[in-house]
């Protein structure tokens, strides 16, 4: 009977044809299994990012050390494997196993990190031993499961063959498992973190691992495809020449420039993004989905192309080419066009609406460089395998080295550009240098087929003034995206100065009233408004002049230092010391706040310790008889981690006895079910706390919460005369400066305690550090304008007099009359 050669494939005809349809079957089911897999390993990334960063801080270094752990795991995975040689066991069997490891790993790793944790708080230091024992932490939570989830590409692959239609499924199992990824990212960013938690999440992620590895070994049972016997002819679709180890070489090269370019972009353009639409958890898991959903269309591209090109490595390099022209979009996209569109987020109909249009503009912006940096994998795999080749190659070898070249790459421009470029010579220039590397790599690819000078000749007069034109286009981010972000179309501001730091952008402007204003990552930090400079002295003022004789004080956050400036007015205050994340921001602040915050900075009494909050909190021995909280909006992503019911146990373990504590929270942009949280977890952890408001013409705007260990006493009589005392005459001064002449006027702000608002917070979420809800829900109450309504709900609730008072009648009558202008439930 006549045979038919299918897929390099000997069957006689009349069973070649099922047999086909059955490879075609089982490959797509690989495809889905393998985009699953892909699923639960970014639900596991988000979550053990989340739970790291709380026990290792949020810095760029240490954020920078997780991506380290993570994606060197994956490296040595993807190597590793690539050298074993499994020829008896059925590689979906492997690829089951695998996939049960992981699920446990998963359930590892969520069972330790928190005990982990609580070693690494133990034991913490700062400097260069401390960078050491977060990598080691980060290298035991994340070095086992990221192992294993490397080594999953090129155990699957081995159930493939080497020709060019095998070949082409190495790039589509590669771009489902990334399409998988991308499910993966929005299921955890928008339902599983959002509604449940941490734990709920990755169940999840387990379940996922399990099913797979369960279909896995059931599939195990179909025979493997037979391997061609080698004939010294090769494929002409796999191209005529012979790859040898310098050929090799290359690809590794060029593989691995392509992954510094796309995670050196991917930071950059990620930093960006999130300063123009808010930056907020799900802005960050909409642009990482749509970096991903390029890269997954991009490498299903590519693996079209292996099949229907005779040189796939000229093809590489010409993507690469391409690439330039891409990447040059995406920068004139994010600097000249997104931030002027007529978009003005306060008249979003909802936050779908919202999300709808930051989706669209990612789209528009890094699409188009996501395709090419996904179609760089299997066009690399397809022109690493030899098709003249006189034995078999193991799939799993040489697609093991591939991606570890390419993640080793990666790993290398995601912390060279976060730790070292962008701090030293900024966004605009980082850029310039990603496109010199992409063009390196086009050269790197390209320069084997050259023989004759002129052909030098031509491919520089091509490729380099497309390289300058490129780089020529790439302008810096305008600085109104610095200053007012999200707001830039609706804000009518002069920008004066910005600055660029390692882990937030900075920028000082002035608003058409003629005030001056501290500006981080897109937000308005503080600036000289009256009610800004009333709330920023209030914050300070209030625990300050409470406390009998602070000593110590600790400021969470720089801002324009007038919070932290407040307590260089108290003549007991003998230490300040103030924690900041972004070093950038205390000097810049201080060249145009030191008449506001009384030249803190400077003071001799002062400290500046350069990290996170919640780590420094968590590290430190130090006890302190003040904390005063004015961090970043609760809806920026990361800032819940200083709300949590945890975080604040741990802030009034750090309080002496006797101590007080002080956190801004703003009104504006929240909604309801956001400051029940707020109020809620604060008052789980201070039972005895109580709230003060910052109003604008008698509107609520923001506010202050203030917690103690004791049941709050204030006599009104004793901080008056204290205040008239002459070593307190720098007191009231600051005080009278923001319209507050007196010790009344400042507690008539007083809008109640735990016990009256029960009943409105009855069902509140807390806020845990397994779940850190507020994050989620200030995200999708952000365009919210409810602060005088929320204000007013808080003052219905307050009950009047109020038993905190003391002192003379005369005082406390003042106070219920200045107070019962703003309240309707005078009891």
């Amino acid at each position: 009977m006549p045979s038919l050669t299918i897929s390099s494939l000997h069957f006689p005809i009349g069973k070649e044809s099922a047999h086909f349809e059955t490879i075609i079957k089982l490959r797509i089911l690989l495809l889905f299994l393998f985009a699953a897999s892909g699923c639960s390993a970014l639900i596991y990334e988000i979550v053990w990012f989340q739970l790291l960063t709380l026990a290792i801080g949020s810095t760029a270094v240490s954020l920078g050390i997780l991506l380290a752990a993570y994606m060197g795991g994956l490296a040595i995975g993807s190597a590793a494997f690539a050298r074993l040689r499994l020829r008896y066991v059925h590689p979906l069997r492997v690829y089951a196993g695998i996939e049960s490891a992981i699920a446990v790993c998963g359930l590892g790793v969520l069972a330790t990190i928190p005990a982990i944790g609580q070693v690494y708080v133990a034991g913490a230091a700062h400097g260069l031993p401390g960078m050491f024992l977060r990598g080691l932490i980060a290298a035991i939570c994340m070095l086992p499961p990221t192992i294993l989830m490397g080594a999953s590409l090129p155990a699957i692959v081995r159930w493939l063959e080497s020709t060019p239609d095998g070949v082409a499924w190495w790039g589509f199992l590669y771009g489902g498992n990334t399409a998988g990824a991308v499910f993966g990212c929005l299921v955890a960013g928008f339902y599983l973190l959002r509604i449940y938690n941490t734990a709920v999440a990755t169940y999840a992620a387990v379940a996922v691992n399990l099913l797979v590895a369960v279909v896995s070994y059931r599939l195990s049972s179909v025979p493997l495809p037979k391997k061609p016997l080698p004939d010294g002819r090769g494929s002409d679709r796999l191209g005529s020449n012979r790859v040898n180890n310098r050929t090799r070489v290359a690809i590794y090269l060029a593989i691995a420039l392509s992954g510094a370019t796309a995670l050196g972009a991917e930071v950059v353009w990620t930093r960006l993004l999130g300063m123009m639409l808010g930056s907020t958890v799900y802005v960050f898991s909409v642009i990482l989905a749509v970096f991903l959903t390029g890269l997954a269309l991009g490498s299903a591209a590519g693996s079209w192309l292996t099949k229907r090109i005779a040189d796939s490595r000229a093809a590489f390099g010409v993507s690469q080419l391409l690439l330039l022209a891409a990447m040059g979009w995406t920068a004139y996209m994010i600097a000249d066009s997104l931030p002027y569109w007529n978009a003005n987020p306060l008249l979003s109909a909802g936050p779908w609406t919202s999300f709808r249009l930051d989706l669209i503009r990612c789209f528009c912006a890094i699409l188009p460089p996501a395709l090419f940096w996904g179609a760089s994998f299997p066009l690399a795999c397809a022109a690493a395998v030899d098709p003249r080749a006189e034995r078999w190659e193991d799939p799993g070898r040489l697609v093991g080295r591939i991606y570890a070249a390419n993640t080793l790459g990666a790993i290398a421009g995601a912390l060279g550009t976060s730790l070292v470029l962008v701090p030293w010579i900024g966004t605009q220039q980082t850029q310039r240098v990603l496109v010199a590397l992409a063009l390196l790599s086009a050269w790197v690819l390209l320069a084997g087929y050259l023989r004759r000078r002129w052909q030098y000749v031509a491919l520089m007069i091509f490729s380099l003034p497309l390289g300058a034109a490129v780089m020529w286009r790439v302008h810096a981010i305008p600085g109104g995206v610095i200053a007012y972000g999200r707001r830039m179309s609706i804000w009518n501001g002069t920008v004066l100065y910005t600055k660029e730091g390692i882990n937030s952008s900075v920028a000082i402007s002035r608003s058409s009233d003629g005030e001056t204003e501290v500006d981080v990552n897109g937000h308005v930090e503080a600036t000289t408004e009256p009610y800004d400079m009333r709330l920023q002295r209030m914050v300070g003022h209030l625990p300050a002049i409470l406390h009998p004789a602070p000593r110590s004080v600790l400021g969470i956050g720089f801002g324009a230092g007038v919070s932290a400036g407040t307590f260089t007015r108290y003549p007991t205050i003998e230490k300040i010391t103030v924690c900041e994340i972004e070093p950038a921001v205390p000097p810049t602040s201080t060249r145009y706040f030191a008449h506001e915050d009384y030249d803190v900075l400077h003071n001799p009494r002062t400290r500046i310790v350069y990290d996170d909050a919640r780590h420094f909190v968590l590290t430190t021995p130090e006890k302190f008889d003040i904390i005063a909280s004015d961090p970043l909006d609760v809806f920026v992503k990361g800032t819940a981690a200083l709300y949590s019911q945890e975080y604040f146990e741990a802030v009034k373990r750090r309080l002496n006895p006797g101590g007080m504590f002080s956190l801004y929270v703003p009104l504006y942009e929240t909604d309801e079910l956001t400051i029940r949280s707020e109020l809620a977890t604060f008052f789980a952890a201070f039972p005895y706390g109580t709230i003060w408001a910052n109003t604008v013409d008698g509107q609520g705007y923001d506010m202050v919460f203030l917690g103690q260990a004791e049941p709050l006493k204030i006599d009104l009589d004793e901080v008056q005369q204290r205040l008239d005392r002459p070593d307190y005459a720098p007191v009231a001064a600051s005080l009278r400066d923001v319209g507050l002449p007196t010790a009344m006027s400042l507690f008539s702000t007083y809008s109640g305690n735990a016990s009256d608002l029960a009943p409105w917070l009855r069902g509140a979420p807390v806020s845990h550090d397994r779940d850190l809800r507020l994050e989620y829900i200030a995200g999708w109450g952000i365009n919210s304008a409810m602060a005088d309504s929320l204000y007013r709900e808080i003052l219905r609730h307050r009950r009047l007099p109020a038993p905190i008072f003391g002192g003379s009648a005369e005082h406390r009558r003042a106070l219920y009359f200045a107070m019962l202008p703003e309240t309707a439930n005078p009891n």
